[in-house]
């Protein structure tokens, strides 16, 4: 009995470590084996999971393709329908053949018709321009003829265009023949002559009574009429002085200070929204029966009339300037 327990005592370590092993693979195999399960259920469930969602977007997508496919064929069957249209439309009313053809022909007559005009036009053109040259010509020529028709022949002396050695006359000599010389009188006076048993000894006066328009810019130092006329006839214009009152000032003042008075009582207390929890207090020299009194009353001059240095009020405009009251004045004696 002795020997069997000390034989025990011995393995007792060994059968330990064993059953520790034993154990541990064990717990391992059972850890894998769940591990195993846990993996191949997750991967059923990511199977199914992106089964459905791939399914879902394969509608989607079969859906979309769909959709494309009948706009697209309804594109085309539009398409075909307005190339129809437009075919039939441009050939009957647009490029119509026939038309176009009666339009040509149209077209052909109206430009001859319109070279026909512009012929006759040019023609007419050229006729009077040869008549405008043929004219100024002549002209010239028979303004040289007159000029020099001292040189016409006389019975006693031939001229130079007439010479005795020529079986005729030149033409130039036949044209001064023709031709008038100009009237070298001098002009003739078609005034009244002084006559001495006349009523009147003055010139007679004009048949037009109003005088002429005087000249935009006259001769010398002198100023536009346009000018001149405005400044005399300018509006009223009155200075600052004669605008405005010497109290406008004051009055402004007490109309304001009265409107202070007016607008500044309060009904209801002031709250601030810091202290809502309590009421707020005023200060001491502000708890009066007609609220807060406006600072400078007892320093300035406004309220106590008796501290001014002179009785009369102060004047806010200086006394005029003679020299000022010159400014903006016309040198016109007619000023309105």
């Amino acid at each position: 009995m002795k020997i069997f327990i000390i034989s025990a005592e011995v393995n007792r370590v060994q059968e330990y470590e064993a059953a520790v092993k034993i154990q541990s693979w064990y717990r391992a195999l059972r850890a894998r084996a769940y591990l195993r399960y846990i993996i191949d259920c997750s991967s059923i469930i990511q199977k199914r999971f992106r089964g459905f969602q791939g399914r879902k977007q394969f509608r989607v997508y079969l859906k979309n393709e769909v959709f494309s496919m009948k706009l697209n064929h309804y594109n085309s069957l539009a398409t075909k329908i307005q190339k129809v249209w437009r075919g039939f439309y441009v050939r009957k009313y647009i490029f119509n053949y026939f038309s176009f053809k009666r339009y040509l022909s149209g077209l052909l007559i109206k430009n001859e018709t319109i070279r026909e005009t512009l012929a006759s036009y040019k023609e007419q053109q050229q006729q009077e321009k040869l008549y405008e040259e043929t004219k100024a010509h002549r002209e010239a020529k028979e303004a040289w003829l007159r000029k020099h028709h001292y040189l016409v022949s006389t019975a006693v002396v031939p001229g130079i265009y007439n010479s005795p050695f020529l079986p005729y006359p030149s033409e130039v000599e036949h044209s001064l023949r023709n031709t008038k010389p100009f009237d070298h009188n001098k002009h003739v006076d078609t005034r009244p002559k002084y006559n001495p048993s006349a009523t009147r000894y003055d010139t007679p006066t004009p048949k037009c009574t109003s005088l002429p328009p005087l000249q935009k810019k006259p001769q010398g130092p002198f100023r536009l009429p346009e000018e001149v006329r405005k400044q005399r006839y300018r509006p009223f214009n009155p200075s600052l002085r004669v605008e405005t009152s010497y109290t406008s000032v004051e009055e402004a003042r007490e109309a304001m200070k009265r409107k202070e008075w007016v607008d500044r009582v309060i009904d209801t207390p002031f709250k601030p929204f810091t202290h809502r929890h309590r009421e707020y207090e005023p200060l001491h020299h502000t708890k009066t029966e007609y609220g807060h009194i406006v600072y400078g009353n007892a320093y300035f001059r406004e309220e106590h009339l008796d501290k001014f240095v002179t009785s009369q009020p102060m004047k806010t405009v200086v006394p005029p300037i003679p020299i000022f009251d010159k400014l903006n004045c016309t040198y016109s004696q007619g000023e309105v």
